[in-house]
């Protein structure tokens, strides 16, 4: 795998889903330690940004009265609302600190809904760079993860699910997305498996076992 061709996204690593006291986070907290992933996830953005894998993050915000969104939100978006999570300028909204963004990572702006790149610039920030292989992390699993990897599936990409870097509401939840809807739209993996095809981080043998991006 080509570093040069990589991005690692992460998908709302913010404070109202990864902290206590967030809005969100007492929701997502089982399966996060389940799945180890904010740890996992740091690993991950270390040693890929060392590699020379661009990093882009992912978060989304509303304002205080989320004019953005219609005035009867139903579904996760309701929740959203309910809770009133991830406004923008408050704790809840910023970026976890041990994932804060770095000199050279990109920050897309612009997230209002599920899918990472439909209300935002992420397709021409990465074809720009003349990225091919996103690897996807972050939440909730089988929401904006899974709508972000649907749609760059659909777009050309060579999308990677990092499957213990994500979270959902429940177990079931979790398990379902991973086991049946990833593999039809990405190539899932853990995040040891996803750095070991990286040249800095693995041997050639195992960077052989995926398509080159």
């Amino acid at each position: 795998m080509d570093p040069k061709s990589t991005a690692v996204v992460l998908i709302e690593y913010q404070n109202d889903f990864t902290t206590e006291g967030g809005t969100l986070h007492a929701a997502v907290k089982p399966v996060m330690d389940q799945t180890n992933m904010l740890s996992n996830t740091i690993e991950t953005v270390k040693r890929a940004r060392a590699a020379g894998v661009t990093i882009v993050h992912a978060p989304i915000t509303f304002t205080e009265d989320y004019h953005e969104l219609s005035p009867s939100p139903y579904g996760i978006l309701k929740g959203v609302v309910d809770s009133q999570s991830f406004r923008k300028g408050s704790w809840g909204a910023e970026i976890v600190d041990v994932l804060k963004p770095a000199p050279g990572d990109i920050v897309v702006e612009g997230k209002r809904g599920l899918c990472g790149f439909a209300t935002t610039n992420l397709d021409f920030i990465l074809r720009s760079r003349g990225i091919s292989t996103i690897a996807l992390g972050g939440f909730l699993t089988n929401c904006c993860v899974e709508s972000t990897m649907r749609t760059g599936y659909e777009k050309g990409y060579n999308v990677i699910t990092l499957t213990d870097c994500t979270a959902a509401l429940s177990q079931e939840e979790q398990r379902l997305a991973v086991e049946k809807n990833y593999p039809m739209f990405s190539t899932p993996m853990s995040h040891e498996d996803f750095l070991a095809r990286l040249p800095a981080a693995g041997t050639g043998s195992e960077r052989a076992s995926l398509p080159a991006a």
